[in-house]
């Protein structure tokens, strides 16, 4: 009978001869994510470097409401 380390090296066996038809498909797919990973990474550094990192730099346009005297809904 087989042991355990017999199994895994059949398994590991298999998953190669499996997986290798698939092993280009894959690497592309990491490259292209990994590119994508990239440059969201250095769009968020660039956006980090131009706004302050207090917040004092956010810019809200708008019109200042005092509550008492905004008129209640009905």
């Amino acid at each position: 009978m087989f042991g355990l380390s017999e199994l895994a090296v059949i398994l590991v066996v298999v998953i190669v001869l499996i997986g290798i038809r698939k092993l280009p498909e894959l690497t592309r797919s990491a490259g292209r994510a990994s590119r994508i990973f990239k440059s969201e990474a250095r769009a968020v550094q660039e956006q980090d470097s131009h706004h302050p990192a207090d917040g004092s730099g956010r810019v809200v346009s708008g019109t200042v409401v005092d509550r008492d005297e905004a008129s209640p809904r009905s």
